[in-house]
């Protein structure tokens, strides 16, 4: 892996979207959410949705005590998919009327952000 790789082999494709998108914590992930436009979920969703079974495999491989950084850099990317296809899925033209209530709501932290 090359000082400029931050993701597994294979997943190269991506490593345009890892620093937007790769984050630690749930809250973190939220927020990229509600600061992102359109345009930038759209163009992560369209990249990085057709490497979510692929990914989720090279994950699942390996217990989560030994995912390195690189492994980590690409579940943090995943689950930030997750954020992502919600508003492309879901909430759709929406979106930019549910992020008001997000902006008043937010997500502090998640039961997956507690110490184990």
């Amino acid at each position: 892996m090359s000082a400029a790789t931050t993701l597994p082999p294979g997943f190269e494709a991506l490593e345009g979207f890892a620093e937007r998108w790769a984050l630690d914590g749930t809250a973190n992930r939220a927020q990229a959410r509600n600061d992102s436009s359109a345009a930038e979920r759209e163009a992560f969703y369209e990249a990085a949705s057709p490497m979510l079974a692929p990914a989720l495999e090279l994950l699942d491989s390996k217990a989560l005590d030994d995912l390195d950084d690189a492994d980590t850099r690409l579940m943090n990317m995943m689950l930030g998919l997750t954020h992502v296809a919600l508003a492309i899925e879901t909430q759709r033209d929406a979106e930019s009327i549910h992020v008001v209530s997000r902006r008043t709501m937010m997500i502090t932290q998640s039961s997956a952000d507690w110490p184990a």
